[in-house]
């Protein structure tokens, strides 16, 4: 029987991990690569847009460079990265070309996705690239972004362009076949999941596998979360397998699916819990964490205990209890600055408006 999606696929953001653009030796893999454009182009054929999110830049410079081992050092992960571009791009400049089809770079920063404006222009160029009948091939802006190269992998990438562009479906091609259920004694790949538990994320860690690539299971779980919040379906599959992007388009059982929430976040709370970048914390004594856990509550001044970063007014924070357990996310009415300069703490000013918060039960 086939899987359902909730709607019409019209658009579909796949992104490719490492493990299918290089080989173990830092080499392109070619024919891995050509199929997965193909697929694309019968994609386009039908009227389905396409962005593709492509991890392999590093990879792919260490390769030129003729190096074995990845560096940990920040600068020579960006050097590798401005090297490993260009062969990556060319790439699929020649292979989109064989399928006459024109591709577009688009480089990313999260930065891009913290700040509003920045985040609609983003969306606007995205959008424009698609009306062109063009195929945008976006990744991290690793040559000056730190963050990334840091975490690790452009999973949370292509979820935040999933919801950025109000794609259809998240396809995340991996060099595993999905998430595999270890409590069971063959170690089958899970079909379908509807809810993201404790069990899952656990069962997350003791699949990732490193090889080639920097992420693993954990970050494509997270990846998971964000799309699924934004009301988008995903699919982790082996982009290895041949025909597998018409596969999971078309609603074969392959991979492992994983259920949209019925209930979309709407854009802003959404952005708040994944698209921006927390710019500070604050502790709440446990007065304050009930009232927050109950909904509907504003944070007032006189339940902070303490505050640490440098955030400005209208920064997102996170909100923690004082064992340091995450209670909330929430845009803050008044700069750290504004918050050392009250002397009556008793003062009932309201920190975070509800409206501005969402809880840690995302």
């Amino acid at each position: 029987m086939p899987r359902k999606f909730g709607r019409k696929i019209k658009r579909v953001v796949i992104k490719v991990g490492s493990g299918i653009i290089a080989n173990f030796y830092m080499k392109p893999r070619a024919s891995g690569l050509r199929f997965i454009v193909k697929e694309i182009s019968n994609l386009r054929k039908k009227g389905i847009e396409v962005v593709l999110v492509s991890s392999g830049s590093i990879v792919l410079g260490l390769g030129e460079i003729r190096g074995h081992v990845r560096p940990s050092d920040v600068s020579s992960l960006q050097a590798l990265a401005a090297i490993g571009q260009n062969v990556l791009m060319r790439m699929y400049t020649d292979q989109f070309g064989k399928n006459k089809l024109r591709c577009a770079q688009v480089l990313l920063t999260w930065e891009d996705f913290d700040e509003r404006l920045r985040y609609n222009n983003a969306r606007s160029t995205i959008n424009k690239i698609l009306g062109y009948g063009v195929v945008p091939i976006i990744n991290e802006n690793d040559t000056i972004s730190t963050d990334e190269i840091k975490f690790g992998d452009n999973d949370k990438l292509s979820a935040l362009v999933a919801s950025l562009i109000g794609a259809d479906l998240l396809l995340i091609l991996s060099d595993v076949d999905g998430l595999y259920n270890l409590k069971d004694k063959d170690k089958k790949v899970f079909k379908e999941i509807k809810e993201i538990t404790k069990e899952i994320e656990n069962l997350a860690l003791g699949t990732t596998r490193k090889n080639v690539s920097k992420g693993g299971m954990v970050t494509k779980i997270e990846a998971v979360k964000i799309a699924t919040h934004a009301k988008i379906p995903c699919v982790i599959a082996n982009g290895n397998t041949r025909n597998i992007v018409r596969d999971v388009v078309n609603g074969k059982q392959v991979g492992t699916f994983f259920v949209e929430k019925e209930e979309k976040l709407l854009a802003r709370r959404h952005w708040i819990s994944f698209g921006a970048k927390p710019k500070g914390k604050l502790v709440v004594d446990r007065g304050a964490k009930e009232a927050l856990l109950k909904g509907g509550k504003s944070l007032l001044l006189p339940g902070v205990v303490s505050w640490e970063g440098h955030f400005k007014k209208e920064d997102v924070v996170i909100i923690v209890d004082q064992a340091d357990l995450e209670i909330a996310r929430g845009i803050i009415n008044y700069s750290v600055g504004d918050l050392h300069k009250i002397d009556d703490k008793k003062h009932k000013m309201e920190v975070v408006h509800c409206s501005d918060m969402v809880l840690c039960q995302r």
